[in-house]
């Protein structure tokens, strides 16, 4: 969610989540008033996991939905996948600090491009990432590939505040105050991409819209933070809702 202007090339890219890995996590609960934990809640459930299951997290970032999901039971096991090795590696910290380095591997990698056979995961879940992917369809694709039918992929993303009588102060938030409070926590102007990224992203239907076009089976598009956030869950067309 950054924006160096020194290098545009590199807006939403792994090297500019590099930049701001160190105080990621505070930045995110900070200017979400904390709700990004509840959120992140919210998508475990709707993976509906069992033991055993192995999961793909996409943009795991510093893994905290990674460990939210390995949370949820002994024997699941759960890929973090990220183009960001700075991220990576406060995700690392985490994991070895609760001892959850057997369960949770973290890999640098690309979601358009996944380096795994299909239908090979039970479930995959994103946090905040997929406005980031330049080809948000290829993405798509290849989740609709690697999950396993019957399987439940889902996604969170942020969004513009629809209607409502809180959907003006809503965008008041996301348009001014969270670009300043970002660059003055971090020190740099990185978080103005955030407003340009959730502005720039599809409305909630065109966006399932575009998960059915790749395969995906849209089984609910939820509203989250008075319209701030959507979870989007899916399966793998051709497989029993």
């Amino acid at each position: 969610m950054a924006l160096d202007p020194a290098h545009p090339s590199s807006e939403g890219s792994g090297e500019m989540f590099d930049r701001i890995a160190a105080r990621y996590d505070l930045l995110n609960r900070i200017m979400s008033l904390g709700m990004d934990s509840r959120w992140r809640r919210s998508a475990v459930q709707s993976l509906c996991l069992r033991d055993g299951h192995r999961v793909l997290d996409l943009a795991t970032g510093t893994a905290d939905l990674a460990l939210a999901v390995a949370n949820q039971g002994d024997r699941i096991h759960v890929i973090g996948l990220d183009p960001s090795q700075k991220m990576l590696e406060v995700g690392a910290r985490k994991l070895n600090r609760l001892g959850l380095g057997g369960r949770v591997e973290l890999v640098e990698g690309d979601a358009q491009s996944l380096p795994y056979p299909g239908q090979s995961f039970d479930g995959l879940c994103m946090a905040f990432g997929i406005r980031n992917v330049p080809d948000r369809a290829a993405a798509l694709r290849e989740m609709a590939r690697v999950v396993r039918l019957g399987g439940r992929i889902s996604l969170l993303e942020l969004s513009e505040p629809g209607e409502g009588w809180l959907a003006a102060p809503a965008r008041w938030y996301v348009h001014r105050v969270v670009p300043f409070l970002g660059a003055v926590l971090s020190g740099a102007h990185e978080y103005k991409y955030l407003q340009r990224s959730i502005a720039a992203f599809p409305p909630a239907a065109t966006f399932a819209q575009q998960m059915d076009d790749a395969g995906l089976q849209v089984l609910e598009v939820r509203p989250l933070g008075f319209g701030a956030c959507h979870l989007y869950v899916a399966t793998p067309k051709g497989a029993p809702a």
